[in-house]
């Protein structure tokens, strides 16, 4: 009956969204505030891979509706957490009696998110770690809500985008979803990009407690850290030098590893007392193809280079705009409205002219997806570097970005 219930909510929410996209498409009045509210206390209720999609969806914040985004950000800070005695369970499956382990363990969970929660806890040598743990058969309950999830995200074709390109992101979205699942991975991750950063100074990844460590409970050395989350009203030095470690990083990982950090949430990142970059969740990581790479960075040159036509065959060879009818003045639109950011110098990314030129583009953006067709194979890199976007605007980075991408675009161009 449980699985049931869930399913009838899951269905519940599914058709409340879908009537209130078509109503908008339709030119009726949305409440988006209400819809919301309602999207936050089920999912942040229900967790799971639909809640997941949900604050996969926030990090949108510049093409959806304002009060939809603001109420959908929530879940990436307000979630209600599971009562304790459901964590209980999964830790004594891991440890038996966690009381021979561990000597304390808070009941309060510092973080929630859509497939677990993390506690503070001292082992009984008295070293304090924090667990990861995942909620009691969530394994069950990511294949079933799994299939829900798809049939919500039929809803995407009322907004023209074929069946094709849905199943595509349908199947990206649950590869993740179960690879996030793997927490013996993400500790295996954990402990590589700790061996590849060893020598860099500025940057912190906690150290995974091997012996502690099973598929449901990731077990860390606890590393303390002002989540970025909270950094906007930190000086602005700290902020900018923050700033500066996340881009030299994620430049670090796509140019010179392949591979990209693909949950941007906020709360996955943080300032330690000595102002490193500390970095806590690995368990979504993507692979970036160089090909992929030299695909996208065509699509950048392009737009820098204010050549709409050049767009459109870059964004061809990226697997998109498959039909005819490029939407050429979208595409010159969409050039300006980024191009300060690649001015030369240091360029604002809180700079509310951008940001307000994107949002303004969104409705036309949406409309035209039936020709833009976005490949379904680069979305969720595509989301992802949207997400970082925006923790960059959190900081209020002031970064040089021409002078960050023209190495790159060159060797974009060489290879």
């Amino acid at each position: 009956m449980r699985e049931h219930g869930r399913t009838r909510r899951l269905l519940g929410l599914g058709v409340r969204t879908g009537g209130a996209l078509l109503g908008s498409r339709l030119g009726r009045e949305t409440d988006w505030r209400t819809l919301g509210e309602a999207l936050f206390e089920g999912l942040s209720e229900l967790k799971g891979p639909a809640m997941k999609l949900a604050q996969i969806m926030a990090q949108w914040d510049d093409l959806l509706p304002p009060d939809l985004a603001d109420e959908l950000a929530r879940l990436q800070r307000q979630a209600e957490p599971m009562p304790w005695p459901r964590i209980r369970q999964a830790l004594v499956m891991q440890y038996g009696d966690p009381e021979s382990v561990f000597s304390e363990i808070e009941q309060t969970p510092f973080a929630s998110a859509s497939m677990g929660q993390v506690h503070r806890a001292a082992t009984r040598e008295g070293e304090r770690v924090v667990l990861k743990v995942q909620y009691p058969g969530m394994v069950e309950v990511l294949e079933s809500d799994l299939v829900q999830v798809r049939r919500m995200m039929r809803l995407g074709r009322w907004l023209r985008v074929p069946q094709v390109r849905l199943d595509a992101l349908f199947e990206e979205l649950a590869a993740s979803l179960r690879s996030e699942l793997d927490y013996r991975a993400e500790a295996r991750a954990l402990a590589r990009y700790r061996r590849r950063y060893a020598e860099c100074d500025w940057l912190v990844f906690p150290e995974p407690l091997e012996a502690l460590c099973g598929p449901h409970v990731l077990a860390m050395r606890h590393v303390s850290g002002t989540p970025l989350r909270e950094m906007e009203t930190a000086p602005d030095a700290q902020r900018q030098k923050l700033a500066t470690y996340l881009a030299d990083w994620l430049t670090e990982e796509l140019f010179t590893y392949g591979e990209l950090h693909a949950d941007p949430h906020a709360g996955n990142f943080a300032s330690d007392d000595e102002g490193r970059l500390v970095i806590y969740d690995l368990g979504a990581i993507i692979p970036v193809p160089a090909a992929r790479l030299k695909a996208m960075l065509e699509l950048l040159d392009a737009a820098l280079a204010q050549d709409p036509l050049g767009m459109d065959i870059a964004l061809q060879r990226l697997g998109g705009r498959q039909g005819e009818g490029a939407p050429l003045a979208l595409y010159r639109e969409s050039a300006e409205a980024i191009a300060p950011l690649f001015a030369p110098g240091p360029q604002d990314f809180g700079d509310v002219r951008i940001h307000r030129r994107l949002r303004e583009l969104s409705p036309r953006v949406w409309a035209a997806l039936d020709r833009l067709q976005p490949p379904a194979d680069t979305l969720l890199l595509s989301r992802t570097l949207n997400g970082h976007y925006w923790n960059m605007v959190r900081l209020g980075a002031r970064l040089d970005m021409h002078a960050r991408t023209q190495p790159l675009l060159e060797w974009g161009r060489s290879i």
